[in-house]
């Protein structure tokens, strides 16, 4: 039988230079990571941890992977003393560091590659890593993500002002560098999450203000919230910030009552401070899950979309595990690490192991309905605001234009008079899709690569198609899922193989005429792109 020879053009079969190769690499290096690392060294597999922190301050003064908001005090500046901060948080680096395994801070893992319905000519699981001098691509037998989390951006005017930042963030810096500018905050958010986020804040010596609730009533745990209010500070149920104020960062917050349908009403008030840290909704980070073909969905008593994971907390692709926050939020896991190491327990138990029934607690049912809750925050700050500000900040886009779906203003677009401009109308039956909203629109294309506006984006559609959160589709990730230089590819090496047809792969014919064949009238629609490459 004749069998058909392979595409000379095709990548399939080319060899992929690696440049390390390990036993197990775990991302991220807290509770969960670390319990995962050093559980995997102690039955003998070759461990490689890596964390991307602490990241560099142009890296932070980007939003990645926090939202940083320009928080951070003078001293973040200083490398060194950060990495020796960052050591001196968490006991168990030094442990790992004892177990022998081979521990990187400062290097982020930016893709996953592995094989599956459109890729199938990977050696194994690929992933790339990079740190401040180069990028590399390493293959391991199983890859164990302890990514973390994040916060759901939200915006109102003056949110862009240096001290509007995430919850996490703020709690990085206060508790892991002593690296907090802001020292009198407002907090928005009365969840459980956002109660302890307040007190461990506290303990740090930040004075808080206020906690800001839209809701006519404290979400969270009682307790929490009363021993806020004995401490000191103020709780205003039913209110929302109305703007950020201040000169060169935040002087005040202006809040202001909401009446019982969510809309602003009455007189508002100034409260003093210094920061206002975002804790509406802490949600995993799953960029390098999605970006990788695990599948997600949005599951309320995880956070939001969070990876489908099995009892041994392995993901859908063979050999890729999740645990800690990455896998899942919930209350009680924040403030008992245990939850956390104890995934990291059953994932190490399954490496190399055939499947067995493991008994897993499941998370409870979320304290409230998540979609609804950050919809009516939504709804309250952004398109109730008093003026129009940027919810995607990278990109300046507003909220109309996202709801609209206005072009970039840079095209200079002019109305088109279209009489229904509808989300329906112009995305089609369906739920709309964030990915298409961020074609026409660029909302969610900035460095920050959608970290302060894609929540705020999906909940701004949801409530334009009135359909809840869940019913809009994750925004997608895609590698690198941390925002490189151009120069960093030159570090990952091809084969002569590989680069034997790199135009043809990039479609160079089409895109590149040498001048000597110009005509003298010469329009893209007249080019001819069926000759010869230069390759050919």
């Amino acid at each position: 039988m004749n069998v058909p020879a392979s595409d000379p053009k095709s990548v399939t079969g080319k060899p992929l230079v690696i440049d390390e190769r390990v036993d197990v690499l775990v991302i991220g290096g807290g509770a969960a990571g670390l319990e995962a690392a050093i559980g995997a060294a102690a039955r003998g597999f070759g461990v490689l941890l890596v964390d991307e922190n602490p990241v560099p301050i142009r890296t932070m003064g980007d939003d990645v992977p926090l939202h940083f908001g320009q928080g951070m005090a003078a001293n973040a500046r200083n490398r060194n003393a950060m990495m020796e901060a960052f050591v001196a948080s968490e006991p168990r680096i030094e442990e790992a560091f004892e177990a022998g395994i081979d521990v990187r801070l400062g290097t982020a893992c930016w893709g996953l590659y592995a094989n599956g319905a459109s890729l199938g000519w990977m050696p194994g699981l690929v992933v790339g890593l990079a740190d401040e001098e180069r990028s590399l691509l390493v293959e391991a037998q199983h890859v164990i993500f302890a990514c973390g989390r994040r916060d759901m951006g939200l915006g109102f005017p003056g949110w862009e002002k240096p001290g509007v930042m995430g919850a996490t963030a703020a709690l990085n810096l206060a508790t892991r560098y002593g690296a907090l500018g802001p020292q009198r905050v407002v907090v928005l958010g009365s969840s459980t999450e956002a109660l302890t986020t307040a007190l461990a804040l506290r303990e740090t010596g930040v004075a808080i203000v206020a906690i800001v609730e839209q809701a006519h009533g404290g979400v969270g745990d009682a307790a929490l919230l009363a021993n806020l209010r004995n401490g000191g500070t103020e709780i205003l149920t039913g209110h929302v910030v109305r703007a950020a104020v201040g000169h060169d960062g935040v002087e005040a917050a202006s809040v202001g009552p909401l009446d019982d349908t969510g809309h602003p009403v009455g007189e508002e008030r100034t409260l003093a401070c210094d920061g206002i840290v975002l804790a509406v909704g802490a949600t995993p980070v799953i960029d390098l899950i999605d970006a990788g073909g695990c599948k997600v969905a949005f599951q309320p008593e995880r956070g939001g979309y969070a990876p489908i994971l099995d009892a041994s907390q392995q993901t859908s692709i063979a050999n890729v595990y999740a645990v800690g926050d990455c896998a899942g939020i919930w209350a009680a896991k924040t403030r008992d690490r245990a939850i956390a190491e104890a995934e990291a327990v059953r994932a190490v138990a399954a490496l190399g192991a055939a499947a067995t029934d493991v008994r897993t607690e499941l998370p409870p049912a979320p304290e409230y309905d998540i979609s609804a809750y950050r919809l009516a925050w939504v709804r309250a700050s952004v398109v109730e605001a008093r003026a129009e500000f940027h919810v995607c900040q990278c990109e300046e886009v507003t909220a109309r234009e996202i709801l609209e779906i206005r072009p970039p203003r840079y095209l200079d677009w002019r109305d088109e008079r279209r009489n229904d401009r509808s989300l329906s109308a112009l995305l089609g039956e369906g739920p709309p899709n964030p990915d298409q909203v961020k074609r026409l629109t660029r909302a969610g294309m900035g460095p920050c690569q959608g970290r302060r506006c894609r929540e705020q984006v999906a909940a701004l559609l949801a409530l334009g198609a009135a359909q809840p959160l869940s019913a809009i589709p994750l925004a997608s990730y895609r590698a690198p899922a941390r925002p490189m230089p151009l120069s960093m590819t030159a570090h990952v090496p091809e084969a002569p193989e590989q680069a034997e047809h790199w135009d043809t792969w990039f479609g160079m014919h089409a895109q590149w005429v040498p001048f000597w064949e110009v005509p003298e009238r010469y329009t893209v629609a007249t080019n001819d792109a069926t000759g010869p490459v230069a390759s050919e």
